[in-house]
């Protein structure tokens, strides 16, 4: 490689990576020659030799051991050669070194997960968050995201607190209001939750998972039912192949005491989503039709795929006494 060649390398290094914090102001022979190093360590992973580059951001961290920018290039080659632990150990360096920083933790949240870590992925995942909102304090998507993590988590309260900051900085953001009703709907505040999914609906008429979650909201709670199915009907006239929302229209036919329509709907449901709670409303409405042997198949469908289910159990158990009842009656 000709002189002129090199210089340009170097030149792309620098610019592709860009991250030397004040390079500029590097004036001391020894931050000079930290640099010197990591250049070059850049240029090395750039081209792929991953052990030279090491090397040099060994050599740079022998110059400045402080310097989080040095083991973000380390980190970053041993990713690159697959040495997740050794890449583990200089990200965790970065954090301490820099406690605010973003990419650090979302890196580790990333390395957590391949290790199937899932209790340290998260907390890393929500250290990002929480330091990208403090950097970026206008950007609701990140908000919204930290608060989704939180109903992930059941941090319910801090959740509500995060979606209330977002739509205080976009209070028109639907999708903020729809998260923070699910929110009110766990935490059982059943006017709050309405009140948030209509003002969804209000701000955009055509959200379907608004539209739906309201309708499945009401048809839960037994009210509006007339309403509900308005809204679940355009929910499904937007997403006609969700199966979710053919369990809400299927499970309003249900309320409505419409059970061979129920039963009809709720089995085009589960032939496109394989749901628990499905399953579950399929087997009470072919209970309800008389057919008891398709009720229990897809009430054991459900248990196999949620198997913590009491009350479906306790079913299973009344409709195996009725069936026993019934033959010691013919005999």
């Amino acid at each position: 490689m000709d002189l002129l060649s090199q210089k340009r390398s170097i030149f792309l290094g620098l610019l592709v990576l860009g991250l030397w914090a004040g390079c500029a102001h590097a004036l001391e022979k020894k931050e000079t020659s930290a640099l010197t190093h990591y250049i070059v360590a850049t240029v090395h992973e750039q081209a792929g030799r991953l052990d030279n580059a090491i090397q040099e951001y060994r050599q740079a961290l022998k110059l400045d051991k402080a310097n989080t920018y040095i083991h973000l290039g380390l980190a970053s080659c041993y990713i690159k050669k697959n040495d997740i632990p050794q890449a583990v150990e200089e990200l965790k360096e970065v954090s301490a070194l820099d406690p605010e920083t973003v990419e650090s933790h979302a890196l580790l949240a990333l390395l957590y997960s391949l290790q199937n870590n899932a209790q340290e992925a998260t907390r890393e995942y929500e250290l990002a968050l929480q330091n990208a909102s403090k950097q970026q304090p206008e950007n609701i998507d990140i908000y919204k995201t930290l608060g989704a993590l939180y109903i992930q988590q059941k941090k319910l309260k801090e959740a509500e607190e995060v979606y209330r900051l977002a739509i205080g900085l976009s209070a028109e953001d639907a999708q903020a209001h729809f998260f923070l009703a699910t929110v009110y709907d766990e935490l059982e505040q059943n006017d709050k939750a309405e009140q948030e999914l209509r003002k969804a609906i209000e701000i955009d008429p055509d959200y379907d998972e608004a539209l739906n979650y309201l309708g499945y909201f009401y048809v839960e709670l037994r009210k509006n039912l007339g309403d509900a199915e308005i809204m679940i009907r355009k929910a499904l006239e937007l997403q006609p192949d969700n199966g979710a929302y053919l369990d809400s229209l299927g499970w309003l036919f249900y309320r409505q005491g419409k059970f061979d329509d129920a039963a009809q709907t709720l089995k085009q449901a589960a032939g496109i989503l394989e749901d628990a709670v499905i399953y579950d409303h399929l087997g009470d409405a072919y209970l309800k039709t008389g057919d008891s042997e398709n009720a229990k198949v897809n009430w054991d469908k459900s248990l196999q795929l949620s198997p913590e289910q009491d009350t479906i159990k306790e079913k299973i158990q009344q409709l195996d006494a009725n069936n026993q009842d019934n033959k010691s009656d013919r005999h």
